[in-house]
């Protein structure tokens, strides 16, 4: 399967992705935050990077853009809340910067997995 990292400053939320990507057959590897998540990167391949758009240190969308620049081959599965966030298009926006896919939070298992197969392939 894939070697993924999960960029997600909520311990729970980062927990919950990476059981689910885990029970999947998935290498998880985790950052709090979009800082720690270039260090990660700079020192392992990883076939998808998912992270989160609100953070504090480094915020999403700076992340994704960091993280194309570094390696505009990267994939990129963005993800973050709903609410405010489908009401300024902020997931789009992530799209936009180079996420090749993008979930909105709450999500189910399987639309995880969906969309990180969609990522891998995408």
């Amino acid at each position: 399967m894939a070697r993924i990292l999960v960029i997600e400053d909520e311990k729970m939320a980062r927990y919950t992705v990476h059981q689910i990507l885990d029970r999947a057959g998935h290498e998880i590897e985790e950052a709090e935050n979009g800082a720690i998540g270039l260090d990660r990167l700079e020192a392992a391949a990883f076939d998808l990077v998912i992270t989160d758009i609100f953070m504090p240190v480094m915020e999403g969308i700076e992340t994704i853009q960091e993280i194309k620049r570094r390696h505009p081959d990267q994939k990129i599965l963005a993800m973050s809340g709903g609410g405010r966030t489908q009401e300024i298009g902020v997931l789009r926006a992530a799209q936009a910067f180079g996420a090749v896919q993008h979930i909105a939070k709450p999500f189910s298992e399987d639309q995880l997995l969906v969309m990180v197969e969609a990522s891998l392939a995408g």
